[in-house]
């Protein structure tokens, strides 16, 4: 826990704040010195010292003081040293993130000890190596609490697992009585007990067994504990629910409209059971009024309590194949907190006027209490605009949705007008039955019913933003900073040798971005740039300093449409309430800057930790879906080309396979690494990224979740079963009636994430 300025005030009286200790040590200590050395050289007291001790700990675990060998405590840039945290890649090799270095330290695999992904280091800085800084690390200042899932396997001697992560390059060796009586080719969970010597293997603990890998469930199950994703609920918040998780009547709610009689509705996927925001469209002589009501989680989840401090461990919802780790309790996410058709629900609403062009004219935010008309889903919605025949569903609010689809359009005409970015890439859809077995693999199709709902919480969020500026208040932002130099001329060189124009320069605006993307989106490989282009561009953050989110051409916006399952947008609507005065309370505004870079980087890394869990979740079950196909022959698209093979995405299904060069002996193929692409020697013939390919799969790893492909020859099409692109699945039995549905890309929910 990071010290408060109060804090450190009462325990160092003599100084102002943290940055004197390390001005004192940086400027007047001649060198390195010891605890109480330095205690003495600042006059710390005996009452004080305890205190003093722990902020120093605290800022060597933090990197900006280092502790050496024999306990003297220095400041790392005047010794060549630098404290930080390692990424490692499946290669084996480092780079560590420094604080006021543009590029990471990039660290060798023979440097690297016994770090391993996601470990604070302490490095000793060398030379220079292809224009990057190298290191070396000389110590594992904090491990990274993780769980290691791997395979269980013994010999006579020992007992050890292989880890799935491939960025642990060792085996963990395990003691025969931790084993936890595991067995032979079981998948378990370890927890590391020692590691000192990079010569020898690391020891663990088995803590949990999983089960055998093909038995149902454990797929899942894996990727949860590999990601450390908390599943069950804490009793005391639990037991905190049941005395909260009650809708209050209108005499408790003194400052909620009642919006009961308006005709709102919700679009979610149709296996939905969260729904955290409604709307209405109203038609107005100059132009429109949208109304989005966003569920009142704050009303439920009070600052402090144990549920909120559950909420902000978790960060966000995790939607995984056939399961979802919600961030709340269901009984608050599916039940209470969730907008359901006919039952009266609170809201937190924003209510905005637009031109005919969709302009924003004004707006206003409210709590009302609502009671939703319909609940519909995209496909039932998408039909109605396609002309087919309607339920009575939509009949109940047609002539909203008609109003609806207007503003939705002029509103996305503005907005792309304006150079927002649309990465319009492929989302996976998976049916699965009830036992978690892949019944159907496939790309979600985006409708207009998608883009409707994307463009009404845009605009919401944007005009919360707009309110938190307007009132010049400190608040939480969505910030998209604009993309680095470096990756965005390594993306244009790719680009030429593609044979596309994309000049690039410091002073670029979205609108240039969104051009080029108009510009290739129907050639083969339109997929790949537009994720190579989405790789080149920062991530989307959360933090204070609003900075503008350059991949929707915005300067200003937030997240406020999802607070069932993002902690942000709690965050906002409390921070929203505060604001009724126009100003926070100066106890809330004097603490509120920690408050808010505090859930500003633990939220940015949750984020990412559940976008890694739910993309390889994807692949396991992609690759457990083609097992069912080996000889079968599909088509695809290259994906990638690298110097041992090519990659394959096969059409409409999302998987993607490896050709390796051993399988195309056809001729000598040379890795031409400028022009992305593999030619044969003698007869000229070229692999090159975007081209269309026929493939066989040859075999399926479910352990190494790979798949393993090879070009359909002449003479072999004869011979291989030839299958559609999007394979039917095998005729249902009684156990596959209750398949499920899981919406991968949460196409609402998201809107578009990755981007955003």
């Amino acid at each position: 826990m990071c010290l408060t300025r109060p804090l450190l005030l009462c325990i160092l009286s003599v100084m102002k704040d943290i940055d004197k200790i390390l001005k004192f040590i940086r400027d007047k200590s001649e060198r390195p010195m010891k605890m109480k050395e330095l205690g003495q050289a600042l006059n710390i007291s005996k009452r004080e010292y305890p205190g003093f001790r722990n902020i120093v700990k605290q800022l060597i675990t933090e990197g900006r003081l280092v502790k050496l060998k024999r306990g003297r405590i220095g400041v790392p840039g005047q010794m060549n040293i630098a404290v930080g945290p390692i990424s490692i890649t499946r290669g084996g090799l480092g780079f560590v993130t420094i604080e006021g270095e543009e590029r990471d330290i990039m660290i060798p695999t023979t440097g690297l000890e016994t770090a391993l992904d996601g470990d604070k280091v302490m490095i000793r800085l060398g030379g220079i190596s292809s224009g990057r800084k190298t290191g070396n690390v000389i110590e594992i200042v904090e491990r990274k609490q993780r769980n290691i899932v791997g395979v269980y396997d013994e010999s006579r001697a020992f007992c050890f697992v292989h880890p799935d992560n491939k960025k642990i390059h060792r085996d963990i060796y395990i003691a025969p009585e931790l084993t936890l009586n595991a067995e032979r080719g079981e998948k378990v969970v370890v927890q590391l007990t020692t590691w000192d010597d990079p010569h020898l293997n690391p020891e663990g603990e088995i803590v949990e067994r999983l089960g055998m890998p093909n038995a149902p469930g454990v797929d899942m199950l894996t990727i949860i504990r590999s990601y450390s994703l908390p599943q069950e609920f804490p009793e005391e918040v639990l037991d905190e629910v049941e005395s909260v998780a009650v809708v209050p009547d209108q005499s408790e709610l003194d400052g909620y409209e009642d919006h009961t009689d308006r005709c709102i509705y919700t679009i979610d996927p149709a296996d939905a059971k969260d729904f955290d925001d409604a709307v209405t469209v109203e038609k107005l002589p100059r132009g429109y009024r949208l109304s989005v009501y966003i569920a009142d989680v704050s009303y439920y989840v009070r600052e402090g309590s144990h549920l909120d401090v559950e909420a902000f461990r978790r960060g966000n919802s995790v939607y995984l194949p056939g399961t979802v780790i919600p961030m709340l309790p269901e009984s608050l996410s599916n039940d209470v907190c969730s907008l359901k058709p006919n039952r009266r629900r609170l809201s937190y609403a924003a209510e905005i006027e637009f031109d005919r062009q969709g302009k924003v004219l004004k707006w206003r935010l409210l709590n009302a209490i609502i009671k939703s008309k319909a609940r519909l889903a995209y496909e039932e919605v998408q039909a109605y605009f396609d002309g087919d025949r309607s339920n009575d569903r939509v009949n109940r609010v047609a002539d909203n949705l008609k109003v609806a689809r207007e503003l939705a359009k002029a509103l996305s005409k503005r907005r792309f007008s304006e150079g927002s970015l649309d990465f319009d890439l492929p989302e996976s859809k998976i049916i699965l039955n009830k036992k978690g077995e892949v019944l159907e693999l496939g790309n979600r199709v985006r409708l207009e019913a998608h883009r409707l709902v994307e463009e009404f919480m845009l605009v919401a969020n944007q005009v919360v933003a707009l309110e938190a500026l307007r009132k010049g208040q400190q608040f939480i932002y969505r910030v998209h900073d604009k993309p680095d130099m470096e990756k965005l001329e390594a993306f244009s060189q790719m680009m030429r040798q593609l044979g596309h124009s994309f000049p690039v320069s410091p002073q670029m605006q979205p609108k240039q971005f969104a051009q080029f993307l108009d510009r290739i989106k129907d050639v083969n490989e339109a997929d790949f740039i537009n994720e190579l282009l989405l790789r080149s561009m920062q991530k989307a953050v959360y933090q204070r300093q609003n900075i503008g989110h350059f991949g929707l051409a915005f300067k200003h916006y937030t997240h406020f449409t999802s607070p069932i399952r993002r902690y942000p947008d709690l965050l906002v609507h409390r921070l929203l309430r505060e604001l009724r005065n126009g100003r926070y309370p100066p106890a809330l505004a004097k603490k509120l800057p920690g408050i808010i870079d505090n859930v500003g980087r633990h939220c940015s890394d949750t984020e990412r930790v559940a976008e890694s869990a739910e993309r390889e979740a994807v692949k396991v079950k992609q690759v457990s879906y083609m097992t069912r196909h080996v000889g079968d022959e599909f088509g695809g698209v290259i994906s990638g080309v690298t110097g041992f093979g090519f990659f394959v995405r096969l059409d409409n299904l999302g998987a993607e396979g490896l050709v390796r060069i051993s399988a195309v002996d056809d001729d000598y193929y040379i890795f031409d690494e400028k022009r992305y692409q593999l030619i044969g020697r003698s007869a000229g013939r070229s692999f090159r990224l975007g081209d269309k390919i026929k493939v066989i799969i040859l075999s399926v790893d479910k352990l190494l979740n790979e798949i393993t492909l090879e070009p359909v020859r002449a003479k072999k099409k004869t011979k291989a079963k030839k299958t559609k692109a999007k394979v039917k699945a095998k005729p249902k039995t009684k156990n596959d009636t209750k398949a499920k549905t899981m919406d991968f890309g949460r196409s609402r929910k998201k809107t578009r994430r990755k981007q955003r």
